[in-house]
């Protein structure tokens, strides 16, 4: 079985997708005649045809909003941006109508957004950028990020099949440097489940997309110079996060300490945890269910450390919200193992995040 590339993996999902479902149409800017800026969908409209494969105007807002349309019309539209940089064009028409047209007037939006992202390619500043921490807190979108040739191929085949729009980012260096060999048939990944890309029980990283190639080469580096035994967990899926809280949370369990891998800022994959469990539950009730579920396996030790982050009722008045946390959250549960509230970390960030700040 010969290896195929990252990007040949997203050509692969995106034509066996096409022949499988004929409401499935791409659309972008030089993605029919030429093929793509990468290639990605050379001789896709010479197979498909014209009006299965769409040459549009420079215009991201213009794409972004056609897909819109045609999939409030039962159709299953792939919108490429050919930098994912300028979906910046298209943010109002993404956050403001397309995350909101279920909710608001009960519109299904089969839709995926996706394009090159990231750097190391000399791309220069207007062709480098990783967009998603602008997209973390717009319910109704969902995002994912694959880092191996597989989950490039099982993601874009579940994006195409899911009910609401999901912006799928693509890393520009991962399209020939990451090779994999892939299985006969059917390859679904699917969204909102993480994997363990390494075992380890010293230290948890937490990470996507290009940089879980690079936390692979710094945990060799770590068991090589320091004895560590280091675990990395890649995230696949970055919103909503509500679905395997038990992956990113078991590390804690075997892990001494935890590390946020993120392009942006510390912490903006903690927000997004908080982020989605308010998104996906719309219940305060099934939102503690959900975190005690989380909290049972995880030794005691820790436990200060996650109450601090997965709170979506903290209050300004830090000392009566620790009361509130004990008093609803806590519960008999837990007696037995007694939790230093005076110790949570990092309790201001969650108090912001939980009031959408």
């Amino acid at each position: 079985m010969a290896e195929i590339t990252y990007l040949e993996a997203i050509r692969q999902g995106l034509w066996e997708e096409m022949e499988r479902d004929d409401r499935v149409f791409l659309l972008g800017e030089d993605i029919g005649a030429y093929g793509g800026a990468f290639k990605v969908t050379e001789g896709f409209q010479k197979k498909f045809g014209e009006a299965r494969v769409i040459d549009t105007p420079i215009s991201e807002a213009a794409i972004v909003g056609a897909a819109a349309g045609a999939a409030h019309m039962g159709l299953r539209p792939v919108a490429e941006m050919q930098f994912i940089d300028f979906i910046s064009c298209a943010y109002d028409m993404l956050t403001n109508y397309v995350a909101t047209a279920r909710y608001r007037a009960g519109l299904s939006t089969p839709m995926v957004v996706r394009g090159p992202c990231g750097g190391y390619v000399r791309g220069g500043p207007f062709h480098s950028q990783n967009p998603e921490a602008a997209f973390f807190h717009t319910p109704g979108l969902k995002i994912v990020y694959p880092a191996t040739a597989r989950d490039a191929k099982g993601l874009i085949k579940s994006a195409v099949r899911d009910e609401d729009p999901v912006l799928y980012l693509e890393h520009k260096w991962l399209y020939r440097r990451i090779k994999e060999e892939l299985p006969a048939g059917e390859v679904l990944t699917p969204i909102g489940q993480a994997r363990t890309a390494r075992e380890g029980k010293d230290l948890t990283i937490v990470t996507y997309g290009a940089t879980v190639w690079k936390s692979l080469e710094a945990a060799e580096q770590l068991a090589k110079d320091d004895g560590l035994s280091t675990e990395v967990i890649d995230l696949r899926t970055i919103l909503p996060l509500g679905d395997y809280l038990d992956t990113l949370f078991a590390g804690l369990g075997t892990s001494s300490k935890k590390i946020q891998q993120n392009r942006d800022e510390a912490g903006q994959v903690i927000r997004a945890v908080l982020k989605s469990i308010d998104f996906m539950t719309h219940n305060p009730a099934e939102t503690k269910a959900i975190i005690r579920k989380n909290l049972l396996g995880i030794e005691p030790s820790a436990v200060d450390y996650i109450y601090s982050l997965v709170v979506p009722n903290a209050t300004r008045n830090g000392i009566a919200s620790k009361k509130a946390l004990e008093n609803s959250l806590l519960g008999s549960q837990f007696e037995g193992k007694p939790i230093n509230f005076d110790k949570m970390v990092d309790f201001s960030m969650a108090r912001e995040v939980s009031q959408g700040k």
